[in-house]
Parts: structure tokens; sequence; C-alpha cells
């Protein structure tokens, strides 16, 4: 859930399912909010796998949700810049909780108000992929390998408080908010797919608006 107030965000973020370690550590997935020039963002399907090597890396995600306007942090800068800072990454381990309230420029506050930003959740347990996949350097910096920036989770941002579906895949409630504010759904469904050789997929599961 992001509420926005003005260009205020609070974002609250639950996931579970995503890989848990990472060299003996909790895997730092990196996060964003990506915008898709001219509105229409949505989630990447398998057919997105241009390279057919088994998964859908982030520039092929691209042409679907668009380019990095904000880092969802843990702490510090939230800009694109930080688009590969793995050690602020906003998700540590399988499961996890993220809040955290940041500005937003107005380029990604009107996105998620007319249909054009999806949030991103990165880094694929290797293990799960193929040979070649597991030697492969990240397309965005070659110092990572290519899981650790191969989208994990993706879902659309609608706008609950003008009732406006979400687009990409999930299915969710139906509603609207009481007050002033605008509220937008993460339309992600919760969990998410990833076997040996295929590319990442959004499990359906229904979510509620809740009332703010």
């Amino acid at each position: 859930m992001i509420t926005l107030k003005g260009n205020k965000a609070m974002i609250t973020e639950h996931v579970e399912g995503l890989a848990e370690t990472f060299q003996d550590g909790k895997y730092p997935h990196v996060q964003h909010i990506h915008v898709k020039a001219g509105g229409n963002g949505t989630c990447p399907t398998a057919s997105a796998d241009e390279d057919g090597d088994g998964i859908v890396n982030t520039p092929e995600g691209g042409a679907a949700y668009g380019e990095v306007s904000t880092t969802l942090t843990d702490s510090g800068d939230t800009s694109a810049a930080a688009a590969v800072d793995v050690e602020h990454a906003g998700i540590k381990g399988g499961s996890a909780t993220y809040e955290r309230t940041i500005d937003l420029d107005d380029k990604t506050v009107d996105a998620i108000k007319n249909g054009g930003a999806s949030v991103v959740v990165h880094g694929l347990n290797p293990e799960d992929l193929p040979k070649d996949v597991q030697d492969a350097k990240s397309p965005l910096d070659d110092s990572l390998p290519q899981a650790a920036t191969a989208p994990a989770l993706c879902g659309t941002l609608a706008d609950s408080q003008m009732g406006q579906p979400p687009k990409g895949g999930p299915d969710t409630g139906g509603g609207s908010t009481a007050g002033t504010d605008d509220t937008v759904m993460l339309a992600s469904g919760g969990g998410i797919l990833v076997a040996a050789g295929a590319a990442f997929a959004i499990s359906r599961k229904k979510k509620t608006n809740s009332a703010h």
C-alpha cells in the first residue's frame, strides 16, 4: 500500500517466497518504483525472455514496466542512482515487511495516478536457474550476478480512490477509500513462482482495499 499526501509517500509492503540467502547472508532484494513513459505500466510475462535463457532480465522486463524512478531503500538515497545499492536494499531475506515514508518527484506521482507505475522487487535464487544464467553478470552492474538484479516480483499500482482497476495480471478487490488521501494499492498478489528454466510469474491472490 502506498498512501500519497502531496509528494510524500507512506509505503507499507509485505513479501513472502523470495530467495532467502545469498553468500551466507540474507538475500538483498533491491526494489523500485518503475515508470513507463506515456502510462500503461504493466508487468512482463514469460514472452519477454527475448534471449531464451529462461529468465526475464531487467532490460527485457523494462519494456513492460519502464525505467527506475525511485529506489525503495531501507535508508538513505531513494533516487534512481541507488538502483543497485544492495547494502541498503529495502527487502532482505525471503520474507519481510517494508515500511518507509519518502518524497517522490512529480513525474513519479503523476505516473502512479495515471497508471504508468509499477513496483518491482529484484533478486532470483541462482540455484533455481540454468547454469549459464548463474554464471552471467548483471546487465546493470557487472560486479553483480545477473540473478541479483533480475526481477522476481512485480505489481502494477492502481489508484484505488478513483476505482481504477490494476493492470498487468493480478486480481485485486474493489472498493474505495475515505478522506482526502490518494491511496494507491500495490496490486501484486503475494507469492512468486520461480522454476529452473522458467521466467517469474505472479500468483493471483485477491486482496481487499483497506480504508484510510
